[in-house]
């Protein structure tokens, strides 16, 4: 693999310095949402809606504003840069994508819109399949550690709630990008020519004293950046508001994405050349909000996610080989947040119905039903505390809890000091428990849920437009599921292992500083060192899981604006526990006039062969111009 040295890590230093110390020679737009202090941020839990400058969890906020100025084009490549994330793409451009927090596995992480989960019971693999595009995304929230108790099951080592915009103005969107590695290539058919990506996307706001309409459709399609991994991809997404009164309102939501990839590589290397897989997911949900005093709050919602994964090993022959699945998902909540004198009171229960049919996993339905209480209070002087529980009942593995407590003290007007301890779960898909790939891999319907708890201590320092933050965790998963195998000659099975355990340091700082009176410097930096510890396996047990978390990641993103330009660059240093660290470099510039945008991503700008999963090397350096129409 082809990795960057030590001499060109140091050329990324060097160029960072000399942005921060010559802003002149960086151009930004600055918009007024960017002055305002990310402490306003009300964190979108479904009970209790809690300031972000007043919560005691390690939670990273990445906005709207800074998604708009950031070198990316998807979800996908925004949670790249959030610090404690691992996000590894078996395809670019958005093919598919596994997330882990905190060293955690892409099952152990939850994927929430609006607080409503995406999760699919056949497979974590399409969580991220998602039909939301970025200009519909008001900010991302990422929540670390154990989150059961605020979200339910499968939010073990973290979640990401992805909050979509609220409409305030009336507008339509036009958006039109295309990009190129422009490397004259042969692929394994000895064709020749050139990889290239490009996408439209076409949408618009609608704004009435008493309803909001959101609709936006999106095409991407790219030949790949390698032989079969040409992609296709076509979203739908609508969303309207609807206030009855000044106590009453109704939500809709709705999305569609039909995404077509080439998976060379993706799962089966290196007899998977000519794999090819289509993922079809619908989501649709329907809540309401109700104060019926000045105390209590309700909020009911019903929710559906339909998902259809069709995965062809031989795509030119569909009458071997090929494995179908669709999933169903039924949901219903009920929150309550009731105001006393002393702190708020947050209930609330759920319910979910799910069900596959699938080729190689069979025919199965299994239900859900959780309940919680939450009690947060700052009667304390100069003391925050959140403690609550959250109890489960699964028609598989029977009734749980898992409560958690969060504490925090500011100790000096400044500064504030936190601790948290949690407990969580996480149930087995349904690939773990009745997948039949033979001879590649089986389930295991013996299979117990993994259960684990975390404690967290942090300190925090704001002033002003500067927030700096340092912690340190430790988290033991029991029943950690694994894929292990003997030999190479059997197949992969899932299995139970024992505990699992990691401790992490994390350091992070964001700084916003007004230059003038139209220029705005804005810097993140993050940083997340992970020690696991795995029991020892049976000698000469091979492990699929085990070892691939993250040992140290470095986030950094520089946004510097003034007039009609914006220039922003992002870089990550990764290191893996089982392969060698790599650099990753983006650069955006953007010029805007009137109603148009003009912009140019350069992305890997250090030319890394690098692979984050399966046996798929990702892009060299590439390269992307697009024009954007914004009219309000």
């Amino acid at each position: 693999m082809k990795l960057l040295n030590h001499s060109s890590f140091k050329c990324i230093q060097i160029i960072l310095i000399i942005a921060l110390s010559h802003p002149s020679v960086v151009f930004g737009q600055v918009s007024e949402r960017d002055t305002a202090q990310i402490s306003e941020v009300i964190i979108e839990e479904n009970r209790l809606q809690v300031p972000f400058n007043k919560n005691s969890r390690h939670i990273e906020i990445i906005t709207y504003e800074e998604i708009r100025r950031m070198p990316v084009r998807t979800i996908n490549e925004v949670l790249t840069h959030i610090n404690g994330v691992d996000l590894r793409q078996r395809g670019p451009f958005g093919a598919q994508a596994d997330i882990g927090i905190d060293g955690g596995s892409f099952e152990q992480t939850l994927i929430l819109v609006n607080g409503i989960k995406m999760s699919d019971p056949q497979t974590g693999h399409h969580s991220l399949n998602l039909p939301i595009p970025l200009e519909a995304i008001e900010r991302i929230e990422v929540v670390r550690g154990p989150t059961s108790r605020i979200y339910g099951i499968n939010g073990l080592t973290g979640s990401v709630n992805i909050v979509t915009r609220k409409a305030s103005s009336s507008e339509i969107f036009a958006q039109s990008y295309v990009g190129s590695s422009f490397k004259p290539v042969e692929d394994e058919a000895g064709r020749s020519g050139i990889y290239y990506g490009m996408g439209h996307q076409l949408g618009g706001q609608l704004v009435k004293d008493k309803h909001q309409h959101q609709l936006y459709l999106t095409t991407e399609k790219s030949n790949g950046q390698r032989y079969n991994t040409a992609s296709e991809a076509f979203r739908a997404f609508y969303e309207n508001k609807i206030r009855w009164s000044s106590q009453d309102e109704m939500q809709v939501m709705a999305g569609y994405i039909d995404n077509k990839f080439g998976a060379n590589g993706f799962y089966a290397a290196p007899g998977d050349v000519e794999s090819e897989e289509v993922v079809r997911t619908a989501i649709a949900s329907i809540g309401s909000r109700h104060d019926l005093n000045d105390r209590l709050r309700i909020s009911p919602r019903l929710s559906y996610r339909n998902n259809t994964d069709d995965y062809r090993y031989f795509r030119n022959d569909l009458s071997r080989a090929r494995s179908e699945h669709e999933t169903d998902v039924w949901a219903a909540e009920l929150n309550a947040r009731y105001h006393t004198n002393v702190g708020d009171v947050g209930l609330g229960a759920e319910s979910r119905w799910e069900r596959i049919e699938s080729t190689n996993i069979g025919n199965h339905r299994r239900q859900n039903h959780g309940y919680y209480a939450e009690f947060r209070t700052e009667y304390i002087q100069d003391v925050l505390l959140n403690i609550g529980t959250y109890v489960n009942y699964n028609s598989q593995y029977g009734w749980q809890a898992f409560p958690g407590v969060d504490i925090a003290y500011n100790f000096l007007p400044k500064w504030r000091a936190a601790a948290n301890v949690g407990s969580s779960q996480r149930i087995p898909s349904f690939t773990d428990l009745y997948l039949d790939q033979r001879p590649g891999n089986i389930g295991n319907a013996n299979l117990r849920s993994e259960n684990a708890w975390q404690a967290e201590g942090s300190v925090r320092f704001q002033d002003g437009n500067l927030i700096a933050q340092a912690g340190y965790f430790y988290r033991n998963v029991a029943q950690f599921i694994d894929w292990q195998r003997n030999s190479i000659d059997e197949p992969y099975q899932a299995t139970n292992v024992d505990n699992n355990r990691m401790r992490g340091l994390h350091l992070s700082a964001e700084y916003i500083s007004r230059l003038g009176a139209h220029a705005e410097l804005k810097i993140r930096v993050g940083y997340n060192y992970l020690h696991p510890r795995v029991e020892a396996t049976t000698d000469g047990v091979l492990s699929r899981y085990r070892i691939e978390n993250l040992k140290h990641q470095l986030n950094n993103t520089i946004s510097l604006g003034m007039g009609e330009w914006t220039f922003s660059t992002t870089n990550r240093f990764i290191e893996r526990a089982s392969t060698s660290s790599y650099v990753i470099s983006d650069l955006r510039a953007a010029y805007h006039i009137g109603s148009f945008t003009l912009f140019a991503d350069l992305q890997n700008l250090w030319d890394v062969t690098y692979v984050e999963a399966g046996a798929v090397p990702m892009p060299g350096r590439w390269q992307t111009i697009g024009l954007r129409y914004t009219r309000r």
